[in-house]
């Protein structure tokens, strides 16, 4: 009996031990491949990282040996994004490369440029660079081109044309001949065009981009008629000057009729065979130059009743202005002398950052150029080009116009106001109360530092204060309850006016 219980006891035990030893022996190669899978992928994504930015490291390395023969670039280290030059970096890659005023020299490569595929900022301008640009197809992500004032020879650069994001192209201060292609109207989102202070001839594309709203073609060797677009009629001879053989409306220079030959000129029968002939074309002529007088004295008419309107208007609107309370021009004037303490920031206030440089990026002082104003703000080390290329972050908008917070690449940060209506008032009259603004000085006041004035753009810049503005500190739900505490506390009828209207304007 007790032989049989160990027996079958012993058979139950070895049975359950072989099902536990084929159950492991089936789970085995499962759980093996599962782990294999799992340690491959681990591998490849370490190995993907490393890879990237040695890429970049290997082509940036590779171009500063074509190009930086006194070694201007200490590049060193393993991290590329702490390089001099290397802007901004995105997952390991580099996004924006701006290597300026180095004395860089010779051709670019194109080769480990387009190894550089994720950037969007790209950036040689004012060295001494040389060659023809080279082939930037393979820059699929690229913004932001700058390569003028250089020694760049050789034709636009078809390639640029393909670069569906591009929005900035400067190639000002070069050599480089040829016509502008066409090819540039595939670029639906082109801002900026600035390709003055060349050689480029023929004729000008018919730019339609309604987004452009910075171009400059001047002292090249165009000619034909400009274009008549929306988007090039909206620039003035500023843009189109030093092309000599250039006409149309945009710059004053009608282009003149072709003339078609004998065949459109009137043909007057022969005087001296019939009389009655000559005394019908004689009549004829009186009927068609009284036409033409009477046209020409209508369409004077017209245009003096639009004018003495438009001028009435004008005084109108001034008169407006002057009961809803702004200082007039007299007025302050009389007070500048007092605001300057003695006298010494009047003249200059006007001057604009153009550094000296004439043909460059900007234009005419006050027409398309960053003018600072007031005394000191003249020394500001930020330019236009600096504004185009910042960052922008909106704050407001308003019944004036939108207020955007402008990051400089710097790290230098202001707060830019984009007027809505950029053509009242007048230029000379917005140029003479800007003026007058920014030389107002106030610890409660924040000053005016630059204005930009465009035919159809103007824009005011101010010191960017992170706190936010009054409105908001008096309106928050959390900060109007300590500042109702704070008028409260303060006994209006046992402080001074002064006191009160100080603490009104620190409040938290």
């Amino acid at each position: 009996m007790h032989t049989e219980f160990f027996s079958g006891f012993s058979k139950s035990l070895q049975s359950k031990e072989y099902f536990r030893k084929s159950q492991a022996q089936r789970m085995e190669p499962i759980v093996s491949r599962y782990c294999f899978l799992f340690f491959s992928i681990f591998i490849s994504l370490l190995s993907l990282i490393p890879l990237v930015r040695s890429g970049d490291a290997e082509a940036l390395l590779t171009l500063k040996s074509s190009i930086d023969p006194f070694n201007s670039l200490p590049w060193k280290g393993t991290n590329v994004c702490a390089w001099e030059g290397i802007k901004q970096c995105m997952n390991g890659r580099v996004t924006k490369l701006v290597l300026e005023h180095l004395s860089l020299s010779g051709p670019l490569d194109e080769q480990s440029l387009n190894q550089l595929d994720q950037l969007r900022v790209l950036s040689f301008k004012n060295n001494s660079l040389s060659g023809q640009i080279p082939d930037l197809s393979g820059l699929l992500n690229l913004k932001s081109l700058y390569l003028n004032d250089n020694n760049f020879t050789g034709e636009f650069p078809e390639s640029i044309t393909s670069l569906h994001r591009l929005k900035t192209i400067v190639l000002s201060g070069n050599q480089i001949t040829g016509q502008i292609p066409a090819s540039l109207l595939k670029l639906k989102r082109l801002y900026t065009l600035y390709l003055q202070d060349n050689s480029f001839n023929g004729t000008l594309p018919a730019l339609n981009q309604t987004s452009l709203r910075f171009f400059n073609v001047s002292n090249n060797q165009l000619h034909g008629q400009i274009p008549v677009t929306p988007a090039l009629v909206r620039f003035n001879l500023s843009s189109f000057s030093g092309n000599i053989d250039l006409c149309g409306e945009q710059i004053g220079n009608p282009c003149r009729t072709i003339n078609l030959g004998p065949a459109m000129s009137p043909v007057y029968p022969n005087s001296s065979s019939n009389p009655t002939s000559k005394k019908h074309s004689r009549l004829i002529k009186i009927v068609i130059v009284s036409c033409i007088g009477g046209l020409a004295l209508l369409l004077i008419s017209v245009f003096l009743v639009r004018f003495i309107s438009k001028r009435r208007r004008g005084k109108g609107k001034e008169n407006d202005v002057k009961s809803k309370g702004v200082v007039s021009v007299e007025g302050v004037e009389g007070g500048r002398e007092a605001m300057d303490g003695g006298g010494g920031g009047g003249s200059g206030g006007m001057r604009g950052n153009n550094s000296g440089k004439q043909g460059g990026f900007w234009e005419a002082e006050g027409l398309g150029s960053l003018v600072f104003l007031g005394t000191g703000d003249q020394q500001m080390n930020y330019s236009l080009e600096d504004l185009l290329k910042a960052s922008a972050e909106t704050l407001g908008r308003g019944t004036m116009g939108s207020t955007y917070k402008a990051v400089m690449e710097s790290g230098f940060i202001v707060t830019v106001k984009r007027l809505k209506d950029a053509r009242y008032p007048r230029l000379e009259e917005f140029k003479r109360h800007v003026d007058l603004i920014g030389r107002l000085r106030h610890p409660n006041l924040v000053p005016l530092r630059a204005y930009f004035q465009a035919k159809e753009e103007r824009l005011l810049v101010y010191d960017y204060f992170p706190n936010g503005s009054l409105f908001s500190l008096i309106h928050d739900p959390d900060n109007k309850v300590n500042w109702m505490r704070q008028v409260g506390a303060l006994g209006l009828g046992e402080i001074s006016s002064k006191k009160r209207l100080k603490t009104l304007w620190t409040c938290p």
